[in-house]
């Protein structure tokens, strides 16, 4: 059983899947994750949240918001991360059931491995056609992390509310 409750997974699935699917293809067409999205990632907790989560504890998730924004800053000045990653991670955040973190990791971990083979693997097939122009293949060694970040969060939420408490 998993931290994060049934019930508050379910309501922000419909919300967050459509933003992470987002940013995954924005992230892989234009190598950025749009401000846009990391707003309206946070205006779903901000207005879900305040009516699911008792008072406190959506606090602590905000809180959540801004510790992980400040630790992406200081990432992405050191050259670790985009600006736009750090940003949507730190819109993640208070999805996240602070129980649930270490099957976060693994299951980010997982995430990102299978994003890097699909993606630098289609970038040396015929499927590249399908997306020619896309900038994540132009980049060298730069990755699109939005490809795992937005699957990542889904597929979270997913589970959540599949297995929540």
């Amino acid at each position: 059983m998993m931290a994060i409750e049934a019930t508050d997974a379910m309501w922000f699935l419909p919300f967050v899947l459509p933003i992470c699917l987002y940013v995954a293809f924005t992230d892989m067409a234009q190598m950025k994750i749009t401000n846009q999205a990391v707003i309206a990632l946070t205006l779903v907790f901000v207005v879900i949240g305040f009516f699911l989560m008792p008072f406190t504890d959506y606090l602590w998730r905000l809180a959540a918001l801004v510790i992980v924004l400040v630790v992406g800053i200081i990432l992405n000045a050191a050259g670790a991360l985009g600006a736009g990653d750090a940003k949507f991670a730190a819109a993640a955040a208070p999805f996240i059931a602070l129980g649930d973190l270490r099957l976060l990791m693994a299951l980010f971990a997982a995430t990102l491995l299978a994003a890097a083979a699909v993606h630098r693997g289609a970038k040396f097939t015929p499927l590249r056609q399908l997306a020619p122009h896309w900038i994540s293949w132009e980049r060298g060694r730069k990755f699109p992390m939005g490809l795992a970040l937005g699957p990542a969060l889904a597929i979270y939420l997913i589970l959540g509310a599949l297995y929540g408490s």
